[in-house]
């Protein structure tokens, strides 16, 4: 029997507003979707926030036995400065400034977003797809819309008419906003005169002479709107209705609600049934931005390169900072916030290493099986994760008495316990073993100083074939041998 029928997993969905018992739509299978980034520029730490969310749901999805389809995309072409529908693609704009080819800027960006998030110990997603791979599907599911009565063609561009689609349908419902405020409180601006509504957005946008990214379609030379790509990429890879769709507190309106208007639109039907929104990151009380300064980014962090930071963290222990609030909580970086998170950090991994050495008695005076259950109980509620981690510092109690011979545990609890541990702290919340890899780096050392002295004693012998073959084969694993007057020394590549 898989895991997650022993465990009812609820979750807290925006479009309802309350927690929901979760059911797939085919037992045993979850599909998800989660909005990447626009590669035009370095991820900033709020997005990995956000994707470190997703990754943790991800995780503890897996960990329950579901088998998951996980489909976060790469914005690569279509979203406009400012989220609107005039003006200039974010990644044609950073081209022409820096004078590079578009895809130079999105291959750039997009090793940097992999770089980071590898830093921070991330599963890679099933699926990433790009804006750009998708035209087709992006120009079909236009034209179903235009078929179906909600858009129109205007000067070579075409629009998604929420006023008419609001007729038999909700736009608005996941932001709940209502369209004749919204319609109200819009004034007409200059570029906007080719749509019906203030409220209409783009679903394919004409480009001009000087536009850079450019393809060809039934209605002129142009490129898809921002919006378009999640409904074409999600429905392509998960079904026109499939269960998560997640992303950023950000991104609820305008691009989610069009998400859902698109796909009604063109399916006639419901797209996701689970909408996961992570809330804000911010920095010192005040929302991060690079205009202001008021920005860190995430490689600042394990570098210290940050006038924010009074030393450089790990990745590990940022990663453990903020886990310690909800996902769908807002969460205020400091310093000193992040040095009380590396004090609780380090208590972890001092505690399982003294795990290690706990002896088992013959009988147990500590719970460790209603404990265990606490930690499904937590993560199953909504995945909440400073829940679990208050149960897995209880989890750090128990390890210290058993080792202060204040209490006692059979060998079956003291496996439950351990593997408890291991499992929700290194598998779910996906914190690397620091210590046990700081262990496995002194043995690496060890042996490749005990090989320069063979070596060393090779050479002295004039066995320079043994002498050739260790530096050869040592180098052939990566670790590269550096004579010199003082010694050998050596590198891992």
């Amino acid at each position: 029997m898989r895991l997650y029928k022993n465990h009812t997993l609820k979750i807290y969905n925006s479009l309802s507003g309350e927690k929901e018992t979760f059911t797939p739509i085919h037992e045993g299978n979850v599909g998800m979707y989660v909005c990447g980034p626009t590669v035009y520029s370095n991820v900033h730490l709020g997005n990995v926030r956000t994707f470190m969310s997703f990754d943790v749901i991800f995780r503890y999805l897996l960990h329950l036995e579901y088998k998951v389809r996980y489909v976060r995309n790469i914005t690569d072409v279509g979203h406009i400065v400012d989220d609107v529908d005039e003006g200039e693609d974010k990644i044609a704009k950073k081209a022409r400034v820096e004078q590079l080819e578009p895809m130079e800027i999105v291959q750039r960006y997009t090793v940097d977003f992999h770089d980071v998030l590898k830093e921070f110990n991330f599963l890679p997603p099933s699926i990433e797809p790009t804006a750009t791979g998708h035209i087709i599907e992006q120009l079909e599911i236009i034209q179903k819309i235009i078929d179906n009565g909600f858009a129109y063609e205007a000067n070579g561009s075409v629009y998604f008419d929420v006023v008419k689609f609001n007729i038999d349908n909700h736009y608005g419902k996941l932001s709940g906003r209502n369209i004749d405020e919204m319609l109200a409180n819009t004034r007409d601006t200059d570029g906007q005169s080719d749509k019906k509504n203030t409220q209409d957005f783009a679903l394919w946008k004409k480009a001009e002479p000087e536009h850079i990214m450019r393809w060809p379609s039934p209605w002129g030379i142009g490129f898809p709107g921002w919006h378009l790509e999640c409904t074409a990429m999600s429905t392509k890879y998960l079904g026109e209705t499939f269960d998560i769709h997640g992303g950023g507190m950000d991104l609820k309106f305008p691009h989610h609600e069009c998400e859902i208007a698109q796909n009604e639109a063109c399916t006639g039907h419901n797209p996701v049934n689970y909408w996961m929104h992570a809330n804000m990151l911010t920095l010192n009380g005040k929302k991060m931005s690079k205009s202001t300064g008021n920005n860190i980014l995430p490689s600042e962090i394990y570098t210290g390169g940050s006038p924010f930071l009074s030393k450089a963290f790990s990745p590990s222990v940022a990663r453990f900072f903020m886990l310690q609030a909800h996902y769908r909580s807002n969460l205020d970086f400091t310093n000193d916030a992040i040095l009380a998170a590396e004090k609780g950090f380090n208590r972890f991994m001092e505690g399982m290493e003294t795990l290690k050495t706990l002896q088992p008695s013959a009988t147990s005076t500590l719970d460790i099986a209603s404990w265990k259950q606490s930690c499904y109980d937590a993560m199953s509620d909504d995945f909440n994760t400073p829940i679990l981690i208050a149960q897995l510092f209880e989890g750090i109690r128990f390890i210290n008495v058993i080792n202060d011979g204040n209490e006692t545990v059979t060998a079956d609890d003291l496996k439950t316990l351990s593997e408890t541990m291991r499992t929700f702290l290194f598998d779910i919340l996906g914190i690397k073993d620091e210590q046990s890899a700081a262990n496995n780096s002194d043995k690496l050392d060890g042996v490749v100083e005990m090989l320069i002295g063979m070596r060393e004693e090779a050479r002295v012998n004039k066995n320079f074939a043994l002498s050739d073959q260790i530096r050869d084969q040592l180098l052939a694993l990566g670790i590269q041998l550096k004579d010199g007057k003082d010694g050998t020394s050596f590198s891992v590549q």
